[in-house]
């Protein structure tokens, strides 16, 4: 089940939950654009929401171009509460990840593949 995102408008306009829904077993938020102080509250809700029902919450990370404290401090309360994996962060997200040393906390996926425990693609 895939259900189209509540109405999440950041100031560019774009949404920054792209989707979420259930695969594999596990809920997956994908996100996108720049998540911060003024954009972060739909990802929250999204996030806390499937916290709520789901032991395993994979954050599809690819699309998110700008993250601030306010997007970690969100990934660092939802890890606290459930098996948080981040799935396929950028370079610049990775960078900021390992800068705030969150990489040596977080469960960081190369793949959304990865992330839900698939194992890899045949080529």
């Amino acid at each position: 089940m895939v259900r189209e995102p509540l109405d999440n408008s950041s100031p560019a306009g774009t949404p920054v939950v792209a989707s979420e829904g259930e695969i594999g077993g596990c809920w997956t938020v994908r996100a996108r654009g720049d998540i911060d102080s003024d954009s972060v509250d739909p990802l929250f809700i999204a996030l806390w929401q499937a916290v709520a029902g789901h032991e395993v919450v994979v954050l599809e990370a690819s699309a998110v171009t700008f993250a601030d404290s306010s997007f970690l401090s969100l990934l660092i309360e939802v890890h606290q509460r459930t098996d948080l994996r981040i799935a396929a962060p950028g370079p610049a997200l990775t960078r900021l990840l390992r800068t705030a040393g969150l990489d040596q906390v977080l469960r960081i996926h190369p793949s959304l593949d990865a992330a839900l425990g698939r194992p890899p693609r045949a080529s």
